[in-house]
């Protein structure tokens, strides 16, 4: 495992190597990575074309439609041209631990997905994206049941990588998380 002395995007080159280096590994053909601006994910593609990798298929996730609560997305449409045309696969959807249960928190105080989110947090912030992004990926047809390698931050950037044995958002607790490839000690 890959630790970080603390979070952050200066760990994002480290932490896709330590994530394509896992997927060779274990012959893994899934790589999923989260980028709200796409920095991270063209840095993987980039990765990808240096080290001749045409084994596996990146699937980049961002935040959903309006994250910031304006109609929109982070990820320019350029960004998201050059991704498709490196043969990445660009999934924008719902975010399971970001849907209604904000709705019901902002008006409640709390929601069951608060508690799940949190609880993956005692991890760090990365794990609780990498369990995210695996279950949106699947939710969307992209992924099956096959272990993949997630990659996710805190904040911009990567520094969290994870094997996971995804599952449908609806079936969450049949998700596995296999192995932490990468952490921040410190978040």
């Amino acid at each position: 495992m890959v630790l970080f002395k603390r979070a952050g995007r200066k760990n994002t080159l480290k932490t896709l190597e330590a994530a394509f280096d896992c997927a060779k590994k274990y012959n893994i053909a899934r790589i999923v990575v989260a980028s709200t601006y796409g920095d991270t994910a063209l840095k993987a593609v980039e990765l990808m074309e240096e080290r001749d990798i045409d084994w596996c298929r990146l699937v980049v996730v961002t935040h959903n439609f309006g994250f910031k609560g304006e109609p929109g997305l982070e990820m320019t449409h350029e960004t998201r041209d050059i991704l498709l045309e490196k043969g990445a696969v660009v999934h924008t959807g719902t975010m399971p631990f970001r849907t209604i249960g904000t709705a019901i928190r902002e008006t409640m105080g709390y929601s069951q997905q608060d508690l799940i989110a949190n609880t993956l947090r005692l991890l760090g912030q990365g794990v609780k994206v990498c369990v995210e992004i695996a279950l949106m990926a699947f939710d969307a047809g992209l992924i099956d049941q096959q272990d993949i390698v997630t990659v996710a931050g805190t904040g911009r950037g990567a520094d969290t990588a994870c094997i996971i044995n995804p599952a449908p958002s609806n079936r969450l607790f049949n998700l596995k998380i296999r192995q932490i490839v990468a952490k921040p000690l410190d978040w």
